[in-house]
């Protein structure tokens, strides 16, 4: 294994525009950033020529379930993580519904030691919330985990917290940034009634679901989890926003201005409620893919800065878990491994920048969870990069993907770029189509 790699001519987005540029990479991390050829490559180097080619710093997903401990039958760490390095995703942040809930401090370190031996990509965990464990959550140690995850609303793994007494003292005295799902509990079991009486045969279709879970119920949970931040100054960023009435709750900003923040994913920038017809559960997710207006909302909030992180919120099921009747399957959906296509085929139709790309998917995801020398293609920075032909396409296919439960919402979709190569700390860990453990 070379000590040195040496990445050739490769084409760097800045604020002020782009440049070609030559990188030296010695161990994990970036050592030189030259507009010329380097004059003399030490020895033991490994040269990639990029021939022009696209280069960002690896995308840093805040938000995504890996499935281990305990639900090893839909996904584990090896499987997604090969799934996120294919993707251009080298650190991820993993929420803890999973059995046990990663709630104690044994619960994480377990999670921990079973990461060390199968993650292909940097890694931090969310310690979860409960009515009861506050006091325990605030005594971790800050470079244990990235943040704490609050269920205002259940969804999968059943971990809503619904004590305001518990919500209050956890803004108060959190030192970490408390990442919060939200959706109005009471609002969502009325409606849920309300559709099971109208379908008492358990024959609702999955169009229903943005019903169920409607704007409303994302609304009044969101404004609740806002005002509390507001009023106690806490660090709250709210997951996967999905409806255009919740952006009027947040300020723009640039990342650092702000105490609160918002992440949305790919999935509720690319579906509208109109694929629920082509697609049905499979889009099937909490909170809802909502209609047209709040996804056309949504891309305008990414880029009037209302709206600071793109994370996927990727959350693997069986296929036959998902073609259950729509009461009985589960939300959720795999998605890292096509997000930075997902996202590139967005700022090909001109709804972003690529500048704008990078902010969202690597500079704001660093800088708001304080990822030192991440997020950035800098010198003495870590060698967290990806490589992407923007002029070659790739169809999804079920061949293709590497998720563990081998089904994709993106099925039969040609994206106009291809994923050449992902560095983690400078270690290739996927090259022209191969994963390289």
């Amino acid at each position: 294994m070379a000590k040195y790699k040496y990445i050739r001519s490769a084409r760097i987005i800045e604020e002020g525009g782009e440049r070609i540029v030559n990188i030296l990479i010695k161990d994990n991390r970036i050592m030189k950033i030259l507009e010329s050829e380097l004059s003399d490559c030490p020895l033991d180097t490994e040269v990639i020529d990029a021939k022009g080619l696209l280069l960002l710093p690896g995308i840093i997903d805040t938000h995504v379930h890996f499935r281990q401990p305990g639900l090893e039958y839909k996904a584990d760490m090896f499987t997604e993580s090969q799934a996120a390095v294919a993707g251009g995703v080298t650190t991820v942040f993993e929420m803890p519904n999973t059995n046990p809930t990663t709630t104690t401090k044994e619960a994480l370190k377990q999670k921990q030691e079973i990461a060390k031996e199968n993650m292909l990509c940097n890694y931090m965990f969310y310690f979860g919330i409960t009515n009861s464990n506050i006091k325990e959550a605030i005594g971790i140690p800050k470079d244990e985990i990235c943040g704490f995850k609050l269920f205002l609303g259940s969804s999968t793994g059943n971990m809503l917290v619904d004590n305001k007494n518990s919500h209050k003292e956890l803004f108060e005295k959190s030192p970490f940034v408390i990442t919060a799902h939200c959706e109005d509990e009471a609002r969502i079991k009325a409606n849920m009634l309300k559709y099971k009486r109208e379908y008492p045969n358990n024959n609702a279709p999955s169009s229903i679901h943005p019903l169920v879970r409607d704007v409303e119920a994302c609304y009044l949970s969101t404004k609740y989890a806002v005002d509390l931040a507001n009023a106690t100054n806490a660090n709250l960023n709210i997951a996967h926003i999905s409806t255009e009435k919740e952006l009027t709750l947040l300020q723009r900003g640039k990342i650092g201005t702000k105490n609160i923040t918002a992440e949305v994913t790919p999935s509720h920038l690319w579906f509208s409620q109109e694929d629920f017809e082509r697609l049905g559960n499979k889009i099937k997710c909490n909170p809802s893919i909502k209609s047209k207006e709040d996804r056309a909302a949504l891309r305008k909030g990414l880029r009037e800065d209302k709206i600071d992180i793109i994370a996927t919120d990727h959350a693997p099921h069986l296929l036959e878990e998902k073609e259950k009747p729509y009461f009985e399957s589960p939300s959720g959906m795999p998605s890292i491994q096509h997000s930075l296509q997902t996202i590139l085929e967005l700022v090909r139709q001109g709804e972003l920048t690529l500048f704008q790309l990078q902010e969202k998917m690597c500079h704001n995801p660093a800088e708001r969870f304080g990822l030192k020398d991440r997020g950035y293609i800098k010198e003495n920075y870590f060698a967290d990069l990806v490589l992407i032909d923007l002029n070659q396409e790739e169809t999804v296919t079920k061949e293709t993907l590497l998720y563990k439960c081998k089904w994709s919402p993106f099925e039969g979709i040609t994206f106009h770029s291809k994923i050449v190569s992902t560095l983690v700390n400078g270690e290739l860990r996927y090259n022209q189509s191969k994963i390289i453990r």
